[in-house]
């Protein structure tokens, strides 16, 4: 006899409308979400999360990093939990899907299995990760960082905006500075549902993708120091100028790249000159900078490169530059059975799907170096992300749902 509950499925248009009812938190005239890490926005994002999942009698943790954990019991609570979750802050320019779509496709499946009156032998939690974006609080998913032992508490809390307020402080403010210790319970396995954030599946007209791992990054600030001076009297040829400086490495970085490996990625998204003057040549500029491989050796290639350009632009220009070491996170591979957990159950819904590997950062990579897990994509407008314009189809996000609820309920078991 067929197991009944591979016949349940999520409930797409309830999705689709807390998917919309969150969206209106940090809305922005373009039709996207400002919901930056521990602002004003973000709390009433978490409290709405956390009205949702008390409303189907799901116990909340807060730990001290303000990671939230809703936890669905199961039969044999002593069992390792399987988890799903992902984040609810966004970039300063958005969209609607980023994070929040993990969030809430985790709260469809609990809802889901209220719904019908079904319980698991292991409980279930959905999880909510604190500053994922790495746009206010530097670096990127700090939250889980802590919580699975790649940074201290301290180093967490102590990370500050361009203003100066930290994280410590702005989860004190917004009343999510939590008492659980930040640090892993139990975990049978991990996923985690995300648009792709690229435009592989909607190219290739597939509708899930079963991701395999995740690409390694590495940031850094390079500062550029010159000599500020007039920019009307002094001629070119005297100038100690970090702005050229600056261009001249980035083409040649630029062109390394592309010539290296067509999975290779070069990000300049950040630039600060100071004293930030129209008409004066800046004493120094800092550049963030954000290289990618899916390979370790090719992200080791990238590293070595960056610091021999580095070099040769100094002795070539005259201009000192500094490299700081922001973070780096290696490439990771996923668990082999929570990668077969999501094939199969995209197999047995006849979705078309294709294994991948993603080319973004997400929370499970730290989730990955301390319990089994996979991630599940869907296809996003354009392969477009981190943009007001962010789309993705309402039937995508619940094939997407679809897949998470069935491989979570092989990994937690019926009665």
């Amino acid at each position: 006899m067929e197991n009944p509950a591979k016949l349940l499925r999520v409930d797409g248009k309830r999705l689709w409308r807390s998917l919309m009812e969150i969206a209106e938190i940090g809305a922005t005239p373009g039709g996207g979400c400002n919901r930056q890490a521990l602002t004003e926005e973000d709390r009433q994002g978490r409290d709405l999360f956390v009205r949702w999942c008390r409303e189907i009698g799901c116990e909340i943790r807060v730990d001290r990093m303000g990671n939230i954990f809703a936890r669905r019991a199961g039969i044999d609570n002593s069992l390792p939990a399987v988890i799903t979750g992902s984040h609810l802050d966004t970039q300063p320019t958005g969209g609607k899907f980023d994070g929040v779509y993990g969030v809430l496709a985790g709260l469809e499946v609990l809802r889901t299995l209220e719904e019908k009156g079904i319980r698991t032998k292991a409980p279930l939690e959905v999880v909510v990760w604190t500053n994922e974006e790495g746009a206010r609080f530097s670096p990127a998913m700090v939250g889980s960082g802590v919580w699975a032992g790649e940074f201290s508490l301290e180093y967490g809390h102590s990370r500050v905006d361009k203003a100066g307020l930290s994280i410590g402080q702005e989860l004190e403010r917004i009343g999510y500075l939590g008492t659980e210790e930040a640090q892993p319970t139990p975990i049978k396995a991990a996923y985690e549902a995300h648009i792709e954030q690229g435009p592989i599946l909607e190219n290739q007209d597939q509708v899930i993708g079963v991701v395999t791992g995740v690409q390694g990054i590495r940031w850094y600030d390079l500062t550029f120091f010159g000599t500020p001076c007039h920019a009307g009297p002094t001629p070119m040829e005297d100038r100690r100028d970090p702005v050229k400086a600056m261009a001249w490495l980035c083409e040649r970085l630029y062109g390394e790249v592309r010539a290296y490996s067509e999975d290779a990625r070069i990000t300049c998204g950040d630039l600060r000159a100071t004293p930030g003057s129209r008409n004066t040549v800046p004493e120094k500029v800092v550049l963030a900078l954000d290289l990618r491989h899916p390979m370790p050796e090719g992200l080791e290639h990238l590293h070595r490169t960056l610091y021999r350009m580095v070099e040769q632009v100094q002795e070539a220009s005259g201009v000192a530059i500094d490299i700081r070491e922001e973070w780096y996170s290696p490439p990771v591979a996923f668990n082999k059975n929570c990668i077969e957990a999501v094939e199969s159950a995209v197999q047995s819904l006849g979705y078309s799907h294709r294994r991948m590997v993603s080319g973004a950062g997400h929370d499970s990579v730290y989730v990955s170096r301390v319990a089994p897990a996979s991630m599940i994509f869907v296809p996003c407008a354009g392969g477009l992300s981190h943009n007001e314009a962010e789309s993705a189809e309402p039937g995508h996000l619940e094939m997407g749902c679809n897949v998470l609820l069935q491989a979570m309920l092989a990994s937690a078991e019926l009665s």
